[in-house]
């Protein structure tokens, strides 16, 4: 393996965590249960790794420079990655699409999209290279 690939990891150990500590809700949990149970149950793993968390935060998104919405993710990890978490038998193609659209416009490097399915857990991990301009 490349060990440049892997230096420029983004977040490496908090990305190790945060998938850790999902695979230890499912593990517990399964999938199919409500979506704030999922979450309550993660926060409670990732502060019990000693990482901050900060769960339903307001965050701003940008279009050139302008704020056009709000976007609020379920969980912030170290006030530098999101958490989005999907409860249902499948994530969608454009579950896909509006999380990264919130991501691109956002001032997050990094995020994950988990999915607490029936069929097992899904967790997608997305790096915003294009960090929008502030106003």
């Amino acid at each position: 393996m490349d060990r440049r690939k892997v230096a420029d990891f983004l977040y490496e150990k908090e990305s190790y965590q945060i998938r850790g500590a999902c695979f230890r809700v499912y593990n517990e949990l399964g999938g199919g249960i409500k979506e704030n149970i999922i979450e309550r149950a993660l926060l409670k793993e990732l502060r019990d790794q000693k990482l901050e968390t900060e769960s339903q935060v307001r965050i701003n998104l940008f279009y050139k420079g302008e704020k056009v919405g709000v976007y609020i993710p379920d969980i912030v990890v170290e006030k530098k990655i999101i958490v989005e978490l999907k409860s249902k038998p499948f994530i969608t193609q454009e579950d896909y699409k509006q999380f990264w659209g919130y991501l691109k416009g956002s001032f997050y490097e990094l995020g994950f999209l988990v999915g607490f399915t029936p069929r097992g857990l899904v967790i997608r991990r997305f790096a915003n290279t294009k960090k929008p301009i502030s106003a």
